[in-house]
């Protein structure tokens, strides 16, 4: 029983659920790029101990804000059933051995962007937290570089493809956080989070911007098409997926609602695994 709570502990210190979305997106743009199908769990696998360390560092420096709030005050660190030292461990081991395993068995280049994504997003963007919601323009940009990584394992390089890859996850990260910071803006609150995009909090301001980064989103994501990358296939469930989540911001617009806005962020979920499992599918 012990050991099943601490493994528990250990999944929630790594956020599973985001580690998993993370090496997906990844996955999509090592397949993407033709890499080696015998490499591709031993690349997840690195992928994973790079975000899970990630993760884990994000944890170890907001402990004192991860108590403030409810959905974070759970957590093995805050609740106290780990200690900081243990974490710092658990996140060095596994950053240090997903980067080692990026460069051994794929490319240096691929290890690179794994230690840039791991650092700008632990030591940039978790600080600015709380200092300005810029924060969530900085961390767009780690939380953008799985598709590139796993380009440049598969390949040694950074293609034309990957760099639109990235584009597409970067700009999808607005809508989805912003959702995430409307639905838990009272708690954020408490912690002196404020991460929507207007200063003024839930109101129109910020939910015409989640529209506006929406539509810029359906834009960037048409580009594969254009560029002759993919298929009118892909192009079609692409901009299906894009309307239906266009539509969703402006019935946040028009309502400025917590309703709306947790269907907008559930919508997020679905969106990018749909986009980018079109658009490999119809490469192939």
């Amino acid at each position: 029983m012990r050991l099943k709570a601490r493994l528990a502990d250990y999944v929630l210190l790594v956020k599973f659920r985001l580690s998993f979305t993370v090496v997906f997106s990844a996955g999509i743009g090592y397949m993407f790029a033709g890499g080696d199908i015998a490499y591709f769990s031993l690349f997840l696998l690195a992928g994973f101990l790079i975000t899970g360390a990630s993760n884990a560092l994000n944890e170890i420096l907001e402990t004192n804000s991860d108590k403030l709030m409810s959905r974070t005050a759970v957590r093995p660190l805050p609740a106290g059933r780990m200690q900081a030292g243990e974490a710092i461990l658990a996140s060095g081991f596994m950053g240090v051995i997903g980067i080692l395993l990026m460069w051994i068995f794929f490319s240096p280049l691929a290890a690179l962007l794994g230690a840039i994504s791991l650092l700008t997003y632990s030591f940039i963007y978790t600080p600015l937290k709380k200092v300005s919601p810029i924060a969530v323009w900085v961390g767009a940009f780690p939380g953008a570089m799985p598709p590139l990584i796993g380009w440049a394992a598969a390949t040694g390089e950074i293609g034309t493809m990957a760099v639109l890859l990235f584009t597409i996850q970067f700009m999808w990260q607005f809508p989805h956080f912003w959702s995430i910071a409307w639905v838990a803006f009272e708690d954020y609150a408490k912690a002196d989070l404020y991460l929507l995009p207007a200063s003024t909090g839930r109101d129109k301001r910020s939910a015409v911007q989640v529209v506006l980064y929406t539509v810029l989103l359906i834009g960037v994501s048409t580009l594969p098409f254009l560029l002759g990358y993919t298929g009118i296939v892909s192009l079609i469930i692409t901009l299906a997926a894009g309307l239906l989540f266009l539509l969703q911001a402006i019935r946040l617009w028009q309502t400025c609602s917590d309703k709306m806005a947790r269907q907008l962020m559930f919508g997020s979920f679905l969106y990018l695994p749909v986009v980018l499992i079109a658009l490999f599918a119809d490469k192939m």
